[in-house]
């Protein structure tokens, strides 16, 4: 199931489900040990007059979304059945590793009655579903789950009235929650702790280890119609010194006061940079702010962008997207610096200045603490040994540098890492060439399923050497400014003889050159094979073959279906719904068309189609403005990884597109401030 809230602050990183339930928990790496079990969820609950029902057991009435502009998720929750109201506001604080959630209950009926609200929690710590402990720990009142240098603390409180005892004076206080039970999790015949609710009262049990998890409870009584809040937290750290002062430090400071000063953060991060959304329905203007704030989700503080933190994907195939890979998170550093967060963008190429290999490539992906991910792609092909690399991963990293310097002007930036990152990845690329063609070397595309020299892959191979070639400018180093623009145009002159169909008009997906000097065409329709030219350079976008191979892409690869979209090529089989339907339209895809459209346009006139592809995007994500890989063609539900990092950094640069357009064309003068 898709999620429908992501809240984080770069060390720890919470999604929800379509019922507001947790449902993944990373920490201390944002996409790097999920503490909640694959299956698993923090359930909710509700106990009135002898009834209970848990938030997701078809009862209730629920909506997730987000306060407007902020990191901070709004969940509304009815039972009429129950005559009970929720409403949650959730935060990870941006200071410290804390998560918070306050939960107003409302009693919908006319009477006074006592409604419980039941917390559950699971922590597959390290996950490893062994080993852990969980106990009530009277000196804090706190449960506590631990194993090894993971430590979870969590607590809940409800308001209430103390009496000062030196002046009578009634001030504010806390009283803790009211039960709790830790116990076995499905081992030795037990469900959870979660069963021991069902009767509304808890057998304070106060140690387990193994599988183990835990239960609070707060009681609020309440008059007709009246509401009361309650508020629980869990606190993060590697060790119980930690966890104690976190938990300290939300009673002293006060869970009000957290959620709101984490409210007020993310709202001026999101609105810092004073963009002029002209021509724009509103609802884009709110989307672009929601891709920036969900990216920075994704974003862990060492530097790694994780493509999505979505664990869901396993049960799909063998893995998650929780990953950086280099292409993925260069594109989206592109987009970052674009909007305004040049901070990011810096800490991801210090990831990649860390992770290079040795001889000057990256592989596949990486975990977030900056050891190698899992791959598909072997060393060996045909009987050779091969690179196990998708080269345009290399690539984007050194083009996406050449744009993060044109907008911040940081040369000494570039100065510390052009030898290490910059040279080093850019005289391995010239290297790693077929002598006869001058193409780059056969290496896996950018979607990980073919092997070739891909017209994507050529083309960002010559944006990284032109990218080059200007930093060596810059830094004075001539022969080498001369050597990485021959190179750029070699790459050039390669691509348009061998990979692009003067008949047809479209670029080839590859071509693969045989040892007897046969030449092999892979002749799939692939929309990041005009993109590749476009976006990096190869051609002008006024060049009348790439104007022939984005009409021509763009009729093979149309969604024929109401909910219309492109393709990422004419024959996907990736979340296919059967091969007897369209393949699956892709955000990715589509916004790039609607990229290429706004750099060709000439006049506002030639605009509209860009605004109906942004207006296409913000009709299909999810109601909490979430966007996901792809979408059913029939449904226009949504289909892979959700959230994608990536479509959400397409979305702010097809954005960014086309309000720099307008000022192109001299409707706007300053529609974005970051250039």
């Amino acid at each position: 199931m898709p999620r429908h809230l992501a809240l984080g602050n770069g060390n720890l990183l919470l999604l929800y489900d379509q019922f507001g339930q947790v449902k993944d928990f990373y920490f201390p790496y944002v996409g790097l040990e999920n503490h909640v079990g694959q299956d698993y969820i923090h359930k909710l609950g509700a106990w009135v007059e002898g009834n209970l029902s848990w938030i997701d057991d078809g009862n209730w009435e629920v909506n997730v979304n987000y306060q407007q502009d902020t990191l901070v998720g709004e969940t509304t929750a009815i039972n009429h059945e129950l005559g009970v109201k929720l409403e949650f506001k959730d935060v990870v604080y941006n200071e410290t590793n804390i998560y918070l959630r306050q939960v107003m209950v409302t009693n919908l009926f006319d009477h006074q009655r006592q409604i419980r609200i039941f917390f559950h929690q699971q922590f597959d710590i390290l996950e490893n579903n062994s080993g852990d402990t969980a106990y009530f720990d009277p000196r804090y009142n706190a449960v506590i789950h631990y194993r090894g240098q993971r430590v979870f603390l969590v607590n809940a409180v409800t308001e209430m009235e103390l009496v000062s005892q030196s002046d009578q004076e009634v001030v504010p206080g806390y009283k803790s929650f009211d039960e709790y039970t830790v116990g076995a999790f499905r081992i030795e015949g037990k469900d959870g702790t979660f069963r021991d609710a069902e009767d509304g009262s808890l057998s304070k049990n106060p140690v387990e280890h193994g599988m183990v998890d835990s239960t609070i409870s707060v009681w609020l009584d309440l008059d007709g119609g009246q509401s009361k809040p309650a508020y629980y937290w869990v606190a993060a750290a590697k060790f119980f010194e930690e966890v104690f002062e976190l938990n300290g430090y939300v009673l002293q400071r006060t869970p009000q006061h957290l959620i709101k000063t984490t409210a007020d953060f993310w709202k001026a991060w999101a609105n810092r940079q004073n963009f002029i959304f002209m021509g724009l329905d509103k609802s884009v203007s709110s989307l672009f702010k929601r891709s920036l704030l969900m990216i920075r989700t994704h974003v862990d503080n060492r530097g790694a962008i994780i493509a999505s933190a979505d664990s869901d994907m396993i049960t799909s195939g063998r893995d998650t997207y929780a990953y950086m890979w280099p292409r993925d998170g260069a594109l989206t550093s592109f987009a970052l610096a674009r909007a305004g967060d040049a901070n990011a963008a810096r800490r991801f190429f210090d990831f990649c200045n860390h992770t290079i290999s040795h001889e000057g490539y990256f592989f596949h992906k990486y975990l977030p603490d900056f050891s190698l991910g899992s791959t598909w792609h072997p060393w060996i092909k045909d009987g050779k040994i091969e690179l196990p690399i998708q080269e345009d991963e290399t690539a984007t990293i050194i083009f996406a540098l050449g744009k993060y310097f044109a907008i911040t002007k940081d040369l000494e930036y570039i100065e510390t890492i052009y030898n290490s990152l910059i040279k080093k990845s850019v005289e391995w690329m010239i290297s790693y060439r077929d002598e006869a063609s001058g193409l780059p070397k056969p290496s896996y595309d950018l979607w990980e399923e073919r092997w070739g020299s891909h017209t994507f892959t050529v083309a960002s191979v010559y944006g990284a050497f032109m990218a080059a070639a200007k930093f060596a400018k810059m830094l004075g180093k001539t022969e080498s400014e001369e050597k990485y623009k021959t190179a750029a145009a070699e790459v050039k002159q390669a691509l348009l003889k061998y990979l692009y169909d003067e008949e047809s008009g479209f670029f080839y997906k590859s071509v693969t050159l045989k040892d007897d000097g046969q030449i092999e065409v892979d002749r799939t329709v692939d929309i990041s094979s005009a993109y590749g030219v476009f976006r990096f350079g190869v051609l002008d976008v006024d060049d009348p073959r790439l104007k022939r191979a984005f009409d021509y892409t763009k009729q093979k690869l149309n969604v024929d279906t109401e909910v219309g979209g492109l393709s990422r090529n004419d024959s996907d089989y990736y979340f296919r719904i059967s091969q007897d339907v369209p393949v699956n339209p892709w955000f990715i895809n589509s916004l790039w068309y609607a990229q290429y459209l706004a750099a060709s346009a000439k006049s506002e006139e030639d605009l509209k189609p860009v605004k109906a592809w942004l207006d296409w995007a913000v009709k299909y994500t999810l109601p909490s403005g979430i966007l996901p890989e792809q979408l059913n063609p029939y449904t226009g539900e949504a289909l892979s990884a959700t959230p994608l990092t990536w479509s959400h950094s397409e979305f702010i640069n097809t954005v960014i597109d086309y309000l720099e357009k307008l000022e192109e064309l001299g409707i706007c003068k300053i529609c974005n401030p970051v250039k």
